[in-house]
């Protein structure tokens, strides 16, 4: 009887371990690391073409992680924010102080956002338009409606990052005009502005500026770039958008790219964070042709030794 109550007790405390094993084991494997582990976050479609290759690259560096990205505007990007299951956004500004304190308060802990490069909104115009030059004031007449002489395209009427820039920058907090049309994405907005002669759209340079990109090459078969009113030139002078012109702030439509992390942790989110803010990952920004917030690359004249021209070498 004795020997029987000792295995029965020996079964328990047996079957007891396993369970406590298995369970320590799960709360473990529910945690993430820079190296492997799932999140999901939420990106301003402006600048979907380069977080999808930086999250390309991450995930082929690390087989065991998977990021799980959505593209989506702006605002949906800062409403997705406030739930559980989204511990990341990518968008074009960073938080008040009064969503800091909202975010310190809910959480417990600081939120952690800051600039990772720098982008453009691009004025796109039709191949066959006639008009190629833009003052800053003549934007303003488009986009208010003052001048309805121009199909205008925007990618969103209320929620993108394109169009709240487009109204505290140009509008000055004002309204779009009735000609002022919303597209559903930046790929229907190219398509519109290919299909319409008098057609102009503002677009994210992420879509159209990467001159290695051969879809985004064959997209200039219909539209090309227009070009705007010069900040810090001489007057009578357009920009074109390119790095150097952002670099320099002579392009006027600029615009920062944030990330926003709810993480205190060291978990797969800081992982991606640390990436996009060291090397590799400022590269695909400068390799995207953005502009890199964090690594400071500059333009040095060299002489080649076979030619006495100078050239423009870019190095970090």
């Amino acid at each position: 009887m004795m020997s029987e109550r000792r295995l029965f007790i020996s079964f328990c405390i047996s079957v007891f371990l396993c369970l406590a094993f298995v369970n320590c084991r799960n709360k473990v494997d529910k945690y993430d690391s820079p190296i492997r582990g799932k999140i999901f976050i939420s990106v301003d479609e402006s600048f979907k073409p380069v977080i999808t290759e930086q999250v390309k690259v991450y995930e082929a560096s690390h087989p065991g992680t998977h990021i799980e990205a959505s593209y989506k505007s702006e605002a949906d990007c800062f409403r997705d924010l406030q739930k559980d299951s989204t511990r990341m956004i990518i968008v074009s500004r960073g938080l008040s102080e009064e969503e800091n304190q909202f975010y310190k308060d809910k959480l417990s802990f600081k939120v952690q956002w800051d600039i990772l490069a720098y982008d453009a909104i691009v004025v796109i115009v039709n191949k066959q338009s006639k008009d190629s030059l833009f003052t800053i004031d003549k934007l303003r007449d488009y986009l208010s409606g003052k001048d309805t002489s121009k199909l205008v395209a925007v990618d969103g009427r209320n929620a993108t990052s394109t169009v709240r820039m487009l109204k505290d920058s140009l509008l000055m907090g004002g309204e779009f005009g009735k000609n002022v049309m919303a597209a559903p994405d930046s790929k229907d907005l190219i398509s519109y502005v290919s299909s319409n002669e008098n057609a102009i759209g503002f677009i994210g340079f992420s879509w159209v500026g990467d001159e290695d990109d051969p879809v985004q090459q064959r997209y200039k078969d219909s539209i090309r770039f227009g070009l705007i009113e010069c900040k810090n030139c001489e007057a009578g002078t357009f920009a074109k958008p390119s790095q150097a012109t952002i670099t320099a702030g002579q392009y006027p439509l600029v615009r920062p790219l944030f990330f926003v992390l709810k993480e205190n942790t060291l978990g797969l989110g800081s992982g991606f964070v640390n990436f996009l803010s060291l090397e590799r990952g400022q590269l695909i920004f400068r390799r995207s042709y953005l502009v890199p917030a964090k690594m400071n690359f500059t333009v040095r004249k060299s002489m080649m030794e076979s030619n006495t021209n100078l050239i423009n070498k870019t190095t970090e």
